[in-house]
């Protein structure tokens, strides 16, 4: 009796050890599930706020000082023709008949220099003066040649009428119309020798004559000095006339047949801040250049307000299609986050002093597609007013501001 009574204690013992151990774990899980789950929503709260912070941050706003000093250039969208087209490279080129190297055709001495390099002159404005005595020498001969010439015409027209009323020989008559025509051929060129030296023919006799300009253009190249001696042939300076400046494009053979006459042309000066310029193909050459397997194309300048020289290098675009697409400048674009955005001026708070001016910009997201001559396809992933200013330069110091204000506090605009 007392055994079962012993094992009865025992078992209910263990029974009392069981639920209070199950009783324990129960509480221990439902504390430690209690914690967890605090530990979660604390998590998701600050994820949550993050991407707001990354995703709101649209929008950013300048003061005057700030919009002055990134040199913030507003603007709109261009159309430009990147898709079809050539490319190649070439330089400016000047004619010949723009060129002009001044020479005499005798010698003498550099007397007066009336020009300086890179002076502009005006076709037959004297610019140099020579003296030299074979100037009065000349002129003493057709002085000379002219009175003869008087003289000897006379006596042929004397001597025909004898001629014609058989008084005298013919070989007299002959002998006299020879003397006379000599004379005329004498006479009259040095009359064109004088005028070659610009020297009146009737004026005084001088030893100083004036060099004019035979062309209107610039003066680059001054090869005397006052008192140098002057040869036959040698130039003594050399004017250029930029007025018909125009560009020789290389292409190849294959892009060879896509050119034709009347085709627009645009090019950048690559030393002149990449400037574009605007051309039309007038000519295509008929043979290749030197020994290259490339055609030069021959174009006409059409804006001609930027100082261009003879032999500027150029990158250039041969539009051969009709295709046009809206394009910015390159610095209008900004890549973040491996997207592509821009920055769109939504409005211009103005207050009543200057220096109080606020631009508030918002970034917009767009989509590149081809890139040429410093300008970028523009593809908008969101509507903009037709009439919306972006940011052409500057677009980067914009962007660097907004990721200062995110940097600075997440929520401050």
């Amino acid at each position: 009796m007392k055994n079962t009574y012993k094992i009865v204690a025992i078992i209910a013992v263990v029974v009392v050890a069981i639920l209070l151990y199950f009783s324990f774990r129960h509480t221990e899980n439902e504390g430690h599930n209690h914690d967890s789950h605090e530990g979660h929503d604390h998590g998701e709260t600050e994820v949550a706020t993050g991407e707001s912070t990354t995703s709101n941050i649209k929008e950013v706003d300048l003061n005057e000082a700030q919009f002055k000093s990134a040199e913030i250039e507003l603007g709109t969208f261009s159309k430009k023709n990147l898709n079809e087209v050539i490319s190649a490279n070439g330089y400016t080129k000047l004619p010949p008949q723009n060129q002009a190297d001044v020479s005499v055709h005798t010698t003498g001495i550099i007397k007066r220099i009336l020009i300086e390099e890179g002076q502009f002159v005006k076709k037959g404005q004297t610019i140099v003066t020579i003296e030299s005595p074979e100037f009065a020498k000349l002129q003493e001969s057709y002085l000379t040649s002219k009175s003869n010439l008087e003289f000897l015409k006379l006596e042929f027209e004397r001597q025909k009428i004898l001629n014609e009323e058989e008084v005298n020989s013919k070989k007299t008559f002959q002998k006299t119309k020879s003397d006379y025509e000599i004379e005329k051929a004498r006479f009259s060129s040095l009359q064109k020798q004088l005028s070659v030296f610009n020297i009146n023919p009737n004026g005084i006799a001088t030893t100083i004559v004036g060099v004019v300009a035979p062309i209107s253009g610039y003066v680059t190249e001054i090869n005397i000095k006052i008192g140098s001696n002057v040869e036959v042939g040698k130039p003594l300076l050399t004017i250029v006339d930029n007025s018909k400046l125009h560009v020789d494009l290389l292409v190849y053979e294959k892009d060879l047949y896509k050119v034709e006459k009347g085709q627009k042309v645009r090019f950048i000066l690559t030393n002149q801040d990449n400037t574009e310029v605007v051309g039309e193909v007038f000519s295509v050459g008929k043979a290749f250049e030197n020994d290259t397997k490339a055609v030069a194309i021959h174009a006409d300048i059409i804006n001609k307000e930027q100082k261009l020289i003879s032999g500027m290098y150029v990158n250039a675009l041969i539009d051969i299609g009709e295709k046009s697409v809206f394009a910015l400048p390159k610095e209008a674009v900004v890549k973040a986050d491996g997207r592509e955005f821009i920055f769109v001026l939504e409005a211009l708070n103005k207050e009543t002093k200057e220096e109080e001016k606020e631009y508030h910009f918002q970034r917009i997201e767009v989509k590149t597609g081809t890139s040429q001559l410093g300008y970028v396809q523009i593809n908008l992933l969101q509507k903009i007013a037709s009439e919306a200013k972006i940011a052409l330069t500057g677009a980067y110091y914009i962007q660097s501001h907004l990721i200062k204000n995110e940097g600075g506090g997440g929520h401050s605009h």
